[in-house]
């Protein structure tokens, strides 16, 4: 009998091409392969990027494999890959050759390492926005930046009293060089879009508004981009996200993502500012340009005392857990440093934003504890005696009124109605102080009066119509609104609800008990209520039926650890729709079970014994 053996699997065939010598695979994507090649005739090593062989056919593919060639064959930029040549009519391959870059991609820096120190972040983004700012002086919109597309090489420090070897593509001499890479989409503001179909070219979660509904892109789609890079790098996962495409998409669309600072305090007020304006529904509500976002970017360096971001990256790489302690340690000294530099001028609110950012970094610091606190509480005398104030003067303007009119009525002695001469305040949820000049009028009216004057009542007039709108809503659906404890129905932005001249109160809430109810109350007047609303989601609940020996987590909320027979409550993202998937996990067998955390319900893991 002759065994039968199975055939050792061979290596994949590696692609012959006339001029490079192809040595190995270094990633492949839905369009094309990238190989490491040789260029023969330079002897220099490249990377070629190869066109899957059933898209050869493809007119529309092989168009977008020539947008890419055309728009980066004009562009010149340290940190964008260069394009060194592209196949012939001649060849039997469809390729494209360019600069070799010895490093990883950010995705798979992000994949390792997680969330980036929120500077480290930023100073990779800034190379990004460079590379994009020079690729838009030229024309070329790229709409599709995304991690992927952000290749990192690093050199690690020479040892000491070695050599130090300068690469001629970095132009500062640097040991990190950061790439832009992969034009394959974009587009060239000279020419005529690349899809003939319709079809909606990108990534989902990276893709501007616009770019989805299809209609005209101009830079400020790559702004869009930008933010959601920085977004991720700083947060440590996209702010759109979905369990498919159309999820993500129709996040994207709405606009709707949890604020950069509530997912991740240590990033800070100014930093979650600058990614909400980046990520404006909006193309007129985002930075003008690429430019103006790397200028705030790189003044917020600066005022945290960072002036050569690049050594910042460098840093971390060659010791990310080392660079992570010290960079807490010089952030939280800093910003102490900024919030008193602050207080001291009497801005209370950059103030608390240095210090609530410092206390991400350092929770447990008794300085930082007490001077938040004391911020606080001078926050709420402050409110407190904004509030008392006004009621104060009123009181003493009905008093006034009251003794002067009275002695008015008694000279006359007679009883006439006395109607106010004026209106009520504009609608406005902060009430204001009333001015100087109708005090000193009053004033006046408290003396006897030679001539006592009586206001005679004018005919009742039908109330005056105005309308309620609503300039933002969060969540962006499900939210209700009764007015006087009358249900009004729905509340969206473009709704509007008449109501009269009179005040009126208003309860906010959602429909399954998603939201905390809020309560305004609306001025008298005749001039139109344009309100914001945003309601806080309800945490949601999970109770666990399992072993009560064992832990359970939530792999969307790491470091919540609870036992079986437990109810847990999980916080929701600021922002957020209330509602979304989530896995509980048994930490000891790494069992997991799906369930739906949605604000105000309870959700229940059942795992069934072994």
């Amino acid at each position: 009998m002759v065994a039968k053996t199975s055939p050792v699997p061979r290596a994949p065939r590696l692609p012959s091409l006339s001029k490079y010598e192809v040595l190995g695979e270094l990633g492949h994507g839905g369009m094309a392969t990238v190989y490491r090649a040789h260029d023969r005739r330079l002897g220099r090593d490249v990377a070629v990027k190869l066109l899957h062989a059933h898209l050869r056919d493809s007119s529309e593919v092989a168009a977008r494999f020539s947008t890419e060639a055309r728009a980066v064959a004009k562009l010149r930029h340290p940190n964008i890959v260069e394009v060194y040549d592209v196949s012939g009519d001649d060849d039997d391959e469809q390729f494209l050759v360019v600069e070799l870059v010895r490093g990883p991609s950010l995705r798979r820096l992000l994949a390792d390492r997680g969330a980036l120190p929120p500077e480290v972040g930023v100073a990779i983004v800034l190379d990004v926005l460079a590379a994009l700012a020079s690729a838009h002086d030229s024309g070329v919109v790229h709409r599709d930046v995304k991690p992927e597309n952000v290749l990192i090489e690093h050199r690690p420090a020479p040892r000491e009293g070695a050599g130090s070897e300068r690469d001629s593509g970095d132009l500062s001499g640097g040991r990190v060089r950061v790439k832009l890479t992969d034009f394959g989409i974009a587009k060239l503001l000279d020419a005529q879009g690349v899809t003939s179909t319709g079809q909606v070219l990108g990534s989902p979660a990276h893709m501007a508004p616009e770019q989805i509904e299809g209609v005209e892109v101009d830079e400020r789609a790559d702004v869009f981009g930008a933010g959601v890079l920085l977004y991720e790098c700083i947060v440590g996962h996209l702010p759109f996200e979905g369990q498919n495409p159309a999820q993500v998409l129709r996040r994207v669309l709405e606009g709707i993502y949890g604020a950069a600072e509530q997912e991740r305090p240590v990033v800070g007020a100014v930093l979650s500012r600058i990614c909400d304006r980046a990520l404006a529904r909006e193309p007129e509500g985002r930075y003008a340009s690429v430019r103006a976002m790397h200028e705030v970017l790189s003044a917020e360096l600066e005022r945290l005392g960072i002036t050569d971001p690049r050594a910042e990256v460098e840093a971390y790489l060659d010791d990310p857990e080392g660079y992570e302690v010290a960079h807490a340690s010089r952030m939280v000294e800093r910003l102490r440093a900024l919030g008193d530099a602050a207080r001291a001028r009497g801005d209370a609110l950059a103030s608390a934003a240095d210090y609530n950012r410092a206390l991400a970094f350092a929770p447990h610091d008794a300085k930082l504890l007490r001077l938040v606190t004391g911020l606080r509480r001078s926050g709420e005398r402050r409110a407190l005696a904004l509030r008392i104030l006004p009621m104060v003067l009123v009181s003493v303007c009905v008093c006034g009124a009251s003794f002067g009119l009275t002695r008015a009525l008694r000279a006359r002695r007679t009883e006439v109605p006395v109607v106010p001469t004026t209106a009520s305040v504009a609608p406005s949820i902060v009430a204001e102080v009333p001015s100087a000049p109708p005090v000193r009028e009053v004033a006046s009216v408290t003396r006897p009066p030679a001539r006592p004057t009586v206001v005679l009542p004018k005919p009742s007039a039908a109330p005056k119509v105005r309308q309620l709108g609503f300039a933002s809503v969060v969540p962006a659906q499900g939210v209700l609104v009764s007015i006087d404890g009358t249900p009004a129905g729905d509340v969206s932005t473009d709704r509007q609800i008449p109501i009269d001249d009179k005040p009126h109160e208003l309860v906010f809430s959602c429909r399954s008990n998603l939201c905390v109810p809020d309560k305004r109350v609306v001025s008298g007047g005749d001039v139109p209520v344009r309100l914001e609303v945003a309601l806080r989601i309800r945490d949601a609940q999970v109770l666990v039926e399992g072993r009560p020996d064992h832990s359970y987590g939530i792999d969307k909320r790491p470091g919540t650890i609870f036992r079986a027979g437990s109810t847990v409550n999980v916080p929701m993202p600021i922002g957020g729709p209330g509602f979304e998937d989530a896995y509980v996990v048994e930490l000891e067998s790494q069992r997991k079970v799906r369930v739906q955390l949605k604000g105000g319900s309870l959700a229940r893991a059942v795992f069934p014994a072994e």
